[in-house]
């Protein structure tokens, strides 16, 4: 944050958004607490209301740099072993980026979750071939073109909800970033086909003024 805030011209949108990030509360907590990035709370506010992270569960987190969802999910499954009264669960980490290697979770880095050799590499991984959950707060290098910008989430979602099919287990969830616009519609529709239970969620970590929420997908229909 130092280097740059000493590299930022003195504009009026660049003053706004510094004083905006000192005052946010999660930036704050995100350093209280030890996360990698504020993100962390979007997800730990998801699952303190629907509880898809449990003790023993898989986890597979799609865009995971800079690893704050995978931090989220170690403690959350229980991945280290901290309690052993409940089950160990497994975490992995997938990103385009470079990822720091973090306590607890199994790491793949500069890896495209869409590359065929992406997917036996995870499978071979994964305990049991297949996860509970898959995480998802991916998003594509944005372009300034909303419409595009949206476009291509969409795309990677529906790239997910494809690689569901082979790793995700029946009765399983998937939790996806989606910019609004008009194909949104089209992935909710999707993923309608193959979980029981779709939602939207707008966390209050993400800022209002952001086109992002979340669709929270339950009871994966696969076999």
């Amino acid at each position: 944050l130092h280097t740059t805030v000493r590299s930022l011209k003195k504009t009026g949108t660049e003053h706004w958004w510094l004083e905006r990030h000192l005052k946010d509360p999660f930036v704050k907590a995100t350093k209280r607490q030890h996360y990698r990035c504020r993100s962390a709370f979007k997800l730990l506010e998801i699952d303190d209301k629907f509880h898809i992270l449990r003790p023993g569960l898989s986890v597979l987190d799609c865009g995971a740099a800079p690893g704050a969802w995978s931090q989220v999910a170690v403690e959350r499954v229980n991945a280290l072993g901290t309690d052993p009264a409940v089950p160990t669960g497994f975490v992995l980490g997938v990103d385009l980026l470079r990822i720091s290697p973090l306590e607890g979770a199994v790491l793949v880095s500069e890896a495209d979750v869409a590359d065929p050799g992406t997917l036996r590499t995870i499978q071979s991984l994964l305990p049991a071939e297949k996860v509970d959950v898959i995480l998802s707060d991916m998003a594509p290098n944005a372009t300034g073109i909303k419409e595009l910008d949206h476009q291509k989430l969409i795309n990677l979602c529906l790239g997910l909800l494809s690689l569901s099919r082979r790793i995700l287990k029946p009765k399983g969830v998937m939790l996806c970033k989606f910019w609004d616009g008009h194909e949104s519609r089209l992935l909710q529709n999707r993923l309608k086909e193959q979980f029981q239970d779709v939602r939207t969620i707008k966390p209050l970590a993400s800022r209002k003024e952001s086109a992002e929420s979340y669709y929270l997908a339950r009871l994966y229909k696969g076999k």
